[in-house]
C-alpha cells in the first residue's frame, strides 16, 4: 500500500462517560515514487542525443612550406570586412576607379539591424567569379574590430562551395566524391591576410562612394 492509516486512542484519565478522541497518523510509503524517479532518469539517459562538437576542417599548407606564391592581379579577388561587419569585394588591386563594392545586405534582416550579410549573395559571388576564372585566388581581409563570426561565415561558404562543386563533378564522372583524383577535385584557393592601415583608407573611400550611390 502507498500509505497506512493508524488509529490511536488516548487513554482517559477518569472513569467518566466522556468519549475518547481519536487521533489519526498517516505514513506514506515513498518507495514507489523513488522507483519511478530512477526509471525516468534511466529513460532520459538512454534516449538523449548528445550534441556533437562542431568543428570546421581547414586545409593548411605544410609547416616547411614558407616560399611566397605570386598571384597575378587579374586572378585576385579580395573580400574585406570592415569594423561594422559590412562585406566588400573587388577584383584586382583597389584604385580610385576600382574601389571595393558593398555586398548587399539581407533584405529580410530585422529593422533594428543596420547590416546583415546575405549568405546566398556571397556564395553566388564566389561561385560566379570562380566559374569565370579557373585560376582565381581569394584574399580575405578582416578588420581587427570585426566579429570573429565574420571570418567563420566566409570560411563556411568556401567549404560549402568546395563540397557542392566536387559533388557535381563526381555526379558528372559517375564517381563518388572520395574516388575523385587530385586533378579532378576542385580546391578553393584562398588566403587570410592582415588588415593594414591602407585597408582602412580603402574602405573609407569605398564607403563614401556607396553613400553617394544611396547604398548606405
Amino acid at each position: 500500500m502507498a500509505g497506512e492509516v493508524a488509529e490511536r486512542q488516548k487513554p482517559s484519565k477518569g472513569g467518566g462517560l466522556r468519549r475518547p478522541k481519536r487521533r489519526l497518523s498517516i505514513r506514506i510509503d515513498m518507495t514507489p515514487m523513488v522507483d519511478i524517479a530512477f526509471l525516468l532518469l534511466i529513460f532520459y539517459m538512454v534516449t538523449t542525443v548528445f550534441a556533437m562538437p562542431q568543428a570546421m576542417e581547414i586545409n593548411l599548407p605544410p609547416a616547411d612550406q614558407s616560399e611566397d606564391v605570386e598571384v597575378k592581379e587579374s586572378n585576385l579577388l579580395s573580400i574585406r570586412v570592415d569594423e561594422d561587419g559590412r562585406y566588400w569585394w573587388n577584383l584586382k588591386t583597389p584604385t580610385p576607379d576600382n574601389l571595393p563594392l558593398l555586398i548587399p545586405s539581407d533584405p529580410n534582416k530585422p529593422d533594428t539591424v543596420i547590416y546583415k550579410l546575405d549568405s546566398d549573395t556571397l556564395r553566388g559571388l564566389l561561385v560566379a567569379q570562380n566559374r569565370e576564372n579557373a585560376k582565381l585566388n581569394t584574399l580575405i581581409l578582416i578588420d581587427r574590430a570585426a566579429s570573429y563570426a565574420d571570418m567563420v561565415n566566409i570560411l563556411d561558404e568556401i567549404d560549402l562551395i568546395e563540397r557542392s562543386w566536387n559533388y557535381n563533378i563526381a555526379q558528372t564522372l559517375s564517381k563518388k566524391v572520395d574516388e575523385l583524383t587530385k586533378d579532378e577535385k576542385f580546391s578553393y584557393r584562398y588566403a587570410i591576410g592582415d588588415w593594414e592601415d591602407r585597408d582602412t583608407k580603402i574602405i573609407d573611400a569605398a564607403r563614401d562612394q556607396a553613400i553617394g550611390r544611396g547604398e548606405l
